[in-house]
């Protein structure tokens, strides 16, 4: 069975019947004919083959991203545009998929990454409040109502084939300090490096875009340093 079997075996198995507390409402993508249409020709164009990726966690699918497309931080536009897969959603551009398809450029173009990556969340369903975006680790009630979900997530990750050697994590703040000590706990990987997240440097940092650039450049030749070493 390849990668690309594997993930999308495991989206299937997702189901929309969380237990959420009542101000959180779950984003469910998986239920759009569309959607499944784009994940079958993503997954199957650069993940046909069963060489292990280094795996690179976001936080949990957004509305303009993997919660239309089922691809994680890729939106309609970039999905059409750089992966070559037409699509009817609404063209609305995301900022997170916006700055990791710069530096997927900057990789050599979407085939040689995904040869060697694959991009992910710590939680594999996104989460709404009051109609906008909601991580799972800004409440409390919320992070303990999805942590068994995360770690049955993590796990199958590896299951799908990224390597245990080394990964990449999204969000040098809370992302970051939720996974740590849950990877120390659970052992998932041997080494994890945390990167400022997408989203906070096309927000708050765009001035400085080419330097987040190019740390993300050397932070993934260094993991792939890892996984081969």
């Amino acid at each position: 069975m390849s990668i690309a079997q594997r993930i999308l075996q495991f989206n299937r198995s997702l189901q929309p019947d969380w237990e959420l507390p009542p101000h959180a409402d779950l984003l469910y993508p998986f239920d759009g004919e569309e959607t499944w249409r784009a994940m079958e020709q993503f997954y199957g164009k650069y993940y046909g083959d069963d060489r292990p990726r280094i795996a690179i966690f976001g936080i949990n699918p957004g509305r303009f991203g993997a919660g239309v497309t089922g691809v994680p931080f890729t939106d309609p536009i970039r999905l059409e545009e750089v992966c070559g897969i037409p699509n009817t959603f609404h063209k609305k551009p995301e900022l997170s998929s916006d700055f990791v398809y710069r530096f997927i450029d900057n990789w050599g173009g979407a085939e040689a990454f995904y040869e060697h990556f694959y991009i992910t969340s710590l939680c594999p369903l996104g989460f709404t409040r009051d109609g906008k975006n909601y991580n799972f680790y800004d409440d409390k009630k919320l992070e303990r109502a999805v942590e068994p979900h995360i770690i049955h997530n993590i796990q199958s990750q590896l299951d799908l084939g990224v390597t245990n050697k080394v990964a990449l994590v999204m969000g040098v703040g809370k992302n970051w300090k939720y996974f740590e000590p849950l990877n120390e706990k659970y052992g998932f990987f041997e080494v994890l490096k945390p990167l400022p997240h997408p989203r906070w440097v096309m927000q708050y940092r765009r001035k400085r875009l080419e330097e987040f650039l190019e740390d993300y450049q050397q932070a993934l030749d260094w993991a792939v340093g890892k996984a081969n070493s």
